[in-house]
């Protein structure tokens, strides 16, 4: 997991200003510093980066709560922008395993601005693609 530190492993994150920067058990908090390319035209966070961000945070998160060699897919996220953010802004991410049963983790992310205020939360669930059982030995 060390590895996905930074752009998690995609040039795409760091493209857009995203930089992971530490991780736990079921959890992971990056630092985001919006580029243009994140931004529409008029300067602002497009809608639609929200969701890239929400989702690798949220994959960073289910892949440290899995054991190694095992992984998760994304089903569904589901998010909403509650204030505007622009290229420049510092914003911080966290991302949170709330529930991991055997075949589906549940997840939370909070993307806030520098005063802690909330810009845009989600949910999601991921499908985990777990190692297959040991046979038991007779």
């Amino acid at each position: 997991m060390d590895k996905s530190l930074g752009d998690g492993g995609m040039a795409l994150l760091s493209q857009i200003g995203l930089n992971f920067d530490s991780y736990g058990e079921g959890w992971v908090e990056a630092t985001w510093n919006p580029t243009p390319l994140a931004c529409n035209p008029m300067g602002g966070v497009h809608g639609g980066v929200y969701g890239v961000v929400h989702d690798a945070a949220m994959n960073f998160a289910t892949n440290s709560a899995l054991e190694k060699g095992e992984h998760g897919a994304t089903i569904s996220i589901s998010y909403s922008t509650l204030r505007g953010a622009a290229s420049g802004d510092i914003l911080s991410v966290r991302g949170e395993v709330v529930r991991v049963t055997k075949q589906i983790a549940y997840l939370t992310t909070t993307i806030s601005n520098a005063e802690g205020d909330p810009v845009s939360t989600a949910t999601g669930t991921f499908f985990l693609r777990r190692r297959p059982a040991a046979e038991p030995t007779t």
